[in-house]
């Protein structure tokens, strides 16, 4: 089974993978794998798009791919941590689709925190949250209040920013073994479809979902999106 994220994503058909501008592949070797798939990755590499492979392997699609990074295996959530990180710090996102069509201006709890790996509500005892904390500021009529601006610094945006602060390009090639200047050309390469009129696509599979925090990589992967 082959999965990926965005424009191509399974909510669409696999023919609308010639569309992007930059697809990324992680967790995947769908040259190898996923050939009908692929031929479309193709389709999109004619008309100008880049491929980027990250990958512990050296792989089928590796070879195929304009810019290969490898990374420890495991450490994708740092890698794409990183990338967050670059996308906040020089402004590679579509302001307008993020403040209106995304949560991202939504004001978060006073009583929400995040400090030294754990979020507000942890109890050490039965290692389980109480996410009573974790809630939207609403107004009288239960609508959660929102800033389009993006600056209040309880909103989402703000929140998620002060979040990957720590993921700066030393700590990441730390954590990922990644070569910093690696890492800087991923990012950039993928940021680059931040834009109105730019389509960006992940594909990712098995190297992505069977991890104990298989669910957070593509959650990592979704919020880049």
């Amino acid at each position: 089974l082959a999965e990926s994220f965005g424009r191509g994503a399974m909510t669409n058909h696999w023919i609308d993978l010639r569309n992007s501008d930059c697809i990324l592949i992680m967790g995947s070797n769908a040259a190898s794998n996923h050939p009908i798939s692929f031929k479309w990755v193709t389709e999109a590499m004619k008309r100008g798009a880049k491929l980027i492979s990250v990958d512990p392997r050296f792989t089928q699609t590796s070879a195929k791919a304009d810019f290969y990074a490898p990374l420890r295996s495991g450490t994708d959530i740092a890698f794409l941590g990183g990338m967050i990180k670059y996308i906040l710090d020089n402004n590679k996102y579509f302001t307008e689709y993020v403040a209106e069509y995304t949560n991202a201006g939504f004001i978060v709890s006073d009583a929400f925190d995040f400090n030294d790996g754990l979020f507000s509500g942890y109890d050490p005892k039965t290692r389980k949250y109480d996410k009573s904390s974790w809630a939207f500021v609403k107004d009288e009529k239960g609508i959660p209040k929102k800033d389009r601006s993006l600056q209040d610094p309880r909103c989402v945006f703000q929140l998620l920013k002060k979040h990957y602060s720590r993921y700066d390009l030393d700590t990441v090639s730390a954590v990922t073994g990644t070569p910093k200047e690696d890492l800087q050309t991923v990012y950039e390469m993928y940021s680059a479809t931040g834009e109105k009129g730019k389509a960006g696509t992940i594909m990712y599979a098995m190297g992505w979902t069977q991890h104990t925090v298989g669910v957070q990589n593509i959650r990592t992967m979704a919020m880049i999106q």
